[in-house]
């Protein structure tokens, strides 16, 4: 129901109605537009590992992780088209972390995965508490972008 400005909206959970600010909603992704935006940071990705040996370290030891996590971003908005921005971060975000909490279980089986070209992408080697913060930083990225897009509609 549309109310104004302002938005009624039955949660998930409870089954109530909730009252949603306009910033909540999103009346679709263009998938096509976040296909685009997921080939762009896969190139822009797999480019800068290309070229690590002519970016400053500190871009060099983050920038990867960075992009993954937009582009987890960007798959979880391709993926879920009408929920909400802050939503599909928190996706994003769990997501990531949760790879990377995976990094502390070795196996032989998963550590043979990890060997592999798309695994090591996928699932990287090792935790590291400064990838966190890289995943933290392309999802807020993510968010940024999708806010300054639906504004601009």
């Amino acid at each position: 129901m549309y109310y104004g400005r302002k938005t009624m909206q039955k949660d998930t959970f409870s089954g109530k109605k909730i009252l949603l600010h306009p910033d909540d909603i999103t009346n679709g992704r263009n998938r096509i537009t976040y296909f685009s935006l997921i080939i762009f940071t896969v190139i822009f990705g797999l480019t800068s590992r290309k070229m690590a040996d002519q970016l400053p370290k500190l871009v060099n030891l983050y920038l990867g992780d960075a992009l993954w996590a937009l582009m987890i971003f960007l798959i979880a908005g391709f993926l879920f088209t009408k929920r909400s921005t802050l939503r599909i971060s928190l996706y994003a975000a769990t997501f990531c972390y949760l790879i990377e909490i995976s990094q502390l279980y070795h196996a032989p089986w998963i550590d043979t995965i990890r060997g592999t070209t798309l695994g090591a992408l996928a699932l990287g080697y090792g935790f590291l508490w400064s990838d966190m913060l890289a995943y933290s930083i392309g999802v807020g990225f993510g968010l940024f972008l999708e806010k300054l897009m639906l504004k601009n509609r």
